[in-house]
């Protein structure tokens, strides 16, 4: 009995203790939950301070080579404009030329402007007037075009956010061109949707249906809507009869090429221009020593039409393929553009001879007053 008292005394601190465990506890909580809410609002007020500052400024590579000299608030989503810079494949200055050409004409749905071609010139021709008032010095002007012309030129090329990957995406009655050995049979694809890509029967010179073995190897090039052309490798699967007639049944390829030609916009056009021959000068058989000399006869002719990657040439001086010419031809505000090219054909019209030239090498004033004329930019 006489323990008791012992054990009642205790009782009371045995209380105390489990009390401030739970207290402990308690403040061990809300000390977490106070720094999740301190990193909460230290990412929100970073997120507000970034667009804070994009709206104040658009700066870019090169010593600001991409200042946009007073723009619009952002209209769209940052997210947005990644997704598009990353599908298109933009470098970052031509992600953020993008984004200045697009705030710069309060552009609010980019996927809109993309699919159009008029709207996106729209934008760039005003951007093209902004950068021209706004650069301080010729280094300046052409390095924030060069961008705003490559950017442009990428999103030419490009079929927009979308790409063609497989031929299971070629619409139906697409024109097409299928290659079977050196023969070429102009076709329309029936349809891509099933197991097999279902194709026009290709016709002979007499109008027969042409035999293809089971497993014989074809090409076929095809064009989508938006005029970009891609060519893919497949086999023949067999025949078979559709509501549109005889037709050859291909095999599903995910292995598309983008074609080529139509890499860049070309203007048709009529434009005085000088040439002239240029050969290569070799006194030591070493390659590095050799050096391109300028024949200092001035030959003329027109300029038939013009991209970036070349141009048609009409002259009554017939040259040979393989030539290189230095091509020389003054604009409207008198500046003038040179480039050095190859030709690659020609063709007798007449009396007179259209060379077909690409460039070889354009120096980038140069490349900024053609591609201003092909998009018909400049005044």
């Amino acid at each position: 009995m006489s323990f008791l008292p012992l054990n009642i005394a205790m009782f009371p601190l045995q209380v105390y203790n489990v009390s401030e465990f739970w207290k402990s506890k308690q403040s061990q909580s809300n000390e977490a939950m106070y720094f999740v809410i301190a990193i909460g609002i230290l990412i929100i007020t970073l997120v507000v301070v970034n667009l804070v500052r994009d709206k104040l400024k658009i700066s870019g590579g090169h010593g600001g080579a991409i200042r946009a000299g007073g723009s619009n608030p952002r209209q769209f989503s940052i997210f947005t404009m990644s997704r598009i810079a990353s599908n298109l494949g933009l470098d970052k200055e031509q992600s953020k030329m993008l984004e200045f050409v697009l705030k710069s004409d309060g552009v609010t749905n980019p996927d809109r402007s993309l699919s159009s071609p008029n709207l996106l010139d729209r934008h760039f021709k005003r951007a093209f007037r902004i950068i021209e008032r706004t650069s301080h010095s010729d280094e300046e002007l052409n390095t924030r075009l060069s961008i705003l012309f490559s950017t442009r030129n990428i999103i030419e090329t490009s079929t927009g956010t979308t790409t063609t990957t497989s031929t299971r995406q070629i619409p139906d009655n697409a024109a097409a061109v299928l290659t079977a050995g050196d023969k070429n049979y102009p076709i329309r694809v029936i349809t891509s949707r099933g197991d097999s890509l279902v194709v026009e029967h290709p016709l002979s010179a007499i109008g027969g249906p042409v035999h293809f073995s089971r497993g014989s190897k074809v090409s076929l090039a095809f064009f989508t809507q938006t005029n970009k052309g891609f060519s893919v490798e497949s086999r023949v699967l067999g025949t078979t009869d559709t509501v549109s007639g005889p037709a050859l049944q291909l095999v599903h390829s995910g292995q598309i090429k983008r074609l080529s030609n139509r890499r860049f916009r070309r203007r048709q056009t009529v434009i005085s221009t000088s040439f002239y021959s240029v050969h290569v000068e070799d006194t030591t058989g070493r390659k590095k020593d050799r050096k391109m000399v300028v024949d200092k006869r001035k030959l003329s002719g027109n300029i038939l039409d013009i991209s970036i990657g070349g141009c048609s040439i009409k002259s009554s001086v017939p040259l040979q393929t393989g030539q290189r010419l230095k091509i020389e031809f003054t604009r409207e505000d008198n500046s003038i553009v040179v480039a050095l090219g190859e030709i690659l054909r020609t063709a007798r019209t007449g009396v007179s001879t259209v060379m077909h030239v690409r460039f070889l090498k354009v120096p980038r004033k140069s490349l900024n007053s053609i591609n201003a004329m092909v998009y018909e930019y400049a005044e």
